[in-house]
Parts: structure tokens; sequence; C-alpha cells
């Protein structure tokens, strides 16, 4: 089967009289829209890993994620329309929640392993499919060289040349792409990476090993709102404003932390008037099933 998936991803505007008052333009680049399960950056990753596996004649996709994981989802979701089989090896002790169901709907097995032997993925993959000819190793989160170059395709998708671009990062991957893809189209545009983690900086080093070439780039490390997959009162009130302002829906694992890193550093004018600001949707709103408490 040809791994073809229709690509719908409008640049929108999104206004505010904060924006006005600092007189900076922002967009948002949809992704969320591109598949409702397979959306955003979780399809530009895993578009060339699945071309891989299929040149390999592998067909059975094996990757790994938390319970709430995006990533198994979108890995479960493309597996079905394309016709793999898929395995998610999930992190922690067995549990059920929706993202988890929504695993098993789309044909994907789940095992379940401890924390500790979790860190070694490929000793994970060898003892549960080592005996699997046709079984293929995706990485958590799709993070591969093989990802980042479907990621620095969305540069290529762009109506214009913006100033900054902004986007979450949590393996670096798609960060990684989008950057690859500004230098081959030699844009002069800023890059502003938004580490989901506490003690972010490391996401350096993941994003400059998928770099074709060295490249200079922002990363801010204060709005992780406690780490990966944590919130406050803040950021939860930040993104009901932003939704019901907005009509868009946004998460607070990624998303949500980078529209508030980006609200915030235009009102302490960060960016010189007429700058134009675009931030990278890039999907994974089904991490909403696991906050919704939150709300």
């Amino acid at each position: 089967m040809n791994i073809h998936l229709e690509i719908f991803s409008p640049v929108q505007p999104i206004s505010n009289p904060m924006f006005d008052a600092r007189g900076v333009k922002v967009f948002i680049k949809r992704d969320d829209l591109i598949h409702p399960m397979i959306s955003g950056n979780k399809w530009r990753k895993l578009k060339y890993v699945l071309k891989k596996a299929q040149h390999q004649h592998k067909t059975h996709l094996v990757t790994f994620g938390g319970a709430y994981s995006n990533h198994l989802l979108a890995t479960a979701a493309a597996a079905a329309k394309f016709g793999f089989k898929s395995t998610g090896i999930v992190r922690g002790e067995q549990v059920d929640n929706n993202t988890l169901f929504l695993c098993r709907l789309h044909g994907m097995q789940l095992k379940f392993t401890d924390r500790d032997s979790y860190r070694d993925k490929p000793a994970l993959f060898k003892q549960f499919l080592g005996d699997d000819e046709q079984a293929f190793f995706i990485d958590e989160g799709g993070a591969s060289a093989e990802g980042a170059l479907g990621c620095s395709e969305l540069v290529d998708e762009l109506p214009e040349i913006y100033d900054h671009i902004f986007c979450a990062c949590g393996t670096g991957t798609t960060a990684a792409g989008i950057i690859n893809g500004l230098n081959n189209h030699q844009h002069k545009t800023t890059f502003n990476a938004v580490p989901v983690f506490k003690n972010g900086g490391f996401i350096k080093d993941e994003i400059d090993r998928f770099l074709t070439h060295p490249a200079n780039y922002n990363v801010y490390t204060d709005y992780h709102f406690g780490g990966y997959g944590k919130a406050n009162h803040e950021l939860i009130s930040f993104i009901k404003n932003f939704v019901a302002d907005t009509g868009i829906l946004i998460e607070p694992v990624y998303t949500g932390k980078m529209m508030y890193a980006l609200y915030d550093l235009i009102e302490k004018g960060k960016f010189e008037p007429g700058s134009k600001i675009l931030a990278i949707h890039s999907g994974g709103i089904w991490g909403l099933l696991g906050m919704k408490d939150r709300f």
C-alpha cells in the first residue's frame, strides 16, 4: 500500500489586542487538522519511518510510550490505515484509559513494562519480539532522522516567510526537521524551541543530532510548568481562555505550553514591532484525555 496521507494544515491568523499593542502579527499552522488520530508532527515523523518499514518488507510496527502517549495512538492508527500489525510497549503498570482504549480499537497489542526496564528499549524489543522477523523498531515519539526529514517538509508548505517560528519540543525531532527545512530554503527565520520538560536544556543536544547543518536557534526552558505532563492553574486558565477566544483546541502537554510562552514573550516586548510570528500546532490534542480532571 502506498504510504500517503493528504495534508490539510492551513496557516491561520490569531487576533489579540496585546499583539496589536506590541505591533506583531501572529499566525498558527494547523497541523492538528492533518488527521484525527495521526495528527500534527506525529504524521510527519511517521511518514518516512513507515516507508522504511515497507521498503524492508516489515509488517509489524513496534513502538514505545507512556499510558497517555499520542505517539502510541498515532502509530496504532497509522498501522491500521496502511496495513501493518502494531505493538505498543507501555511504560509503567498495566492500566486502562481512553488513550489505550483507542490504541486497542485500532488493533494495537499492548505490553506493559516497569520503568527501569523501559529505559533500554532495544532490549525490550528483543525480549518481546526478538523472534518476529517482521517486527520493525520505532523509537519513542518517532525520534529518528526519518522523522526529522518528514518534519522538514512543513517548511515547503508555508505561504510566506516569517521572522520567528515557535514549536514545542519533546524529542527534538520536529524542531530539527523544521530547522533543516528553513536551511534548505535559506530562510532567515529565527527558530524558537519550547521544551516541555523540566531542566530542558538537554533538548539542544537532541535537536543537534538530527540537524543536517549546524544552526543557531533559541531555546526557552522556563515554560515547563513543573515538568513533562505537569500543569498548574495558570496554564490551565490560559488554555481555557485561548480555546474560548480562538476556537482552536490546544492541550497542556505540548502546544499549550508553547502558546503560553509565545504570548508571554510578546507581552514582555521580546519581538520587534512589525514581526511576523508563526506558531506550530503540533497536534496531540488527545493528550487532553489524561488531564481532563484539571479542567
